[in-house]
């Protein structure tokens, strides 16, 4: 590994090799999105400008926008204190960062009588992003 690569190093990866990220808006700082990265995820990254994530559930590398032309440009990339949590300040390219076509993932709102509740619109129907 080359001494531009010992960052990677300094991550505290868990025991699956992977490390808890977040996505958050560059300039409102709105939280838009959770997800997992691997080392190749994080040097791509690091590498491309856009967000590259690990797909716990299909096995392989996710490339942000892949499908839905909802790139993620990365501006900045940060560690929390324990180096165990990154930080990707981000452009979301469309104004879409969730699956349902909402701005952010975090659009359920917990009311007072313990029910969830959308509180945020869809921008784009699904169906009309994934083909």
């Amino acid at each position: 590994m080359t001494a531009a690569r010992k960052w990677l190093n300094e991550v505290k990866w868990d025991e699956q090799g992977l490390v808890p990220a977040i996505a958050q808006d560059a300039d409102s700082g709105e939280v838009l999105m959770f997800a997992w990265m691997n080392r190749e995820a994080l040097e791509r990254t690091a590498d491309s400008g856009e967000a590259v994530y690990w797909s716990r559930s299909r096995r392989k590398l996710w490339f942000k926008g892949e499908e839905s032309g909802h790139v993620q440009r990365v501006r900045e990339i940060r560690v929390d204190c324990d180096a165990d949590v990154v930080l990707l300040k981000i452009e979301q390219v469309g104004g879409i960062a969730c699956h349902t076509g909402r701005r952010s993932c975090f659009f359920q709102k917990l009311l007072g009588d313990g029910r969830w509740e959308a509180v945020e619109p869809v921008l784009k129907d699904p169906k009309d992003i994934y083909k």
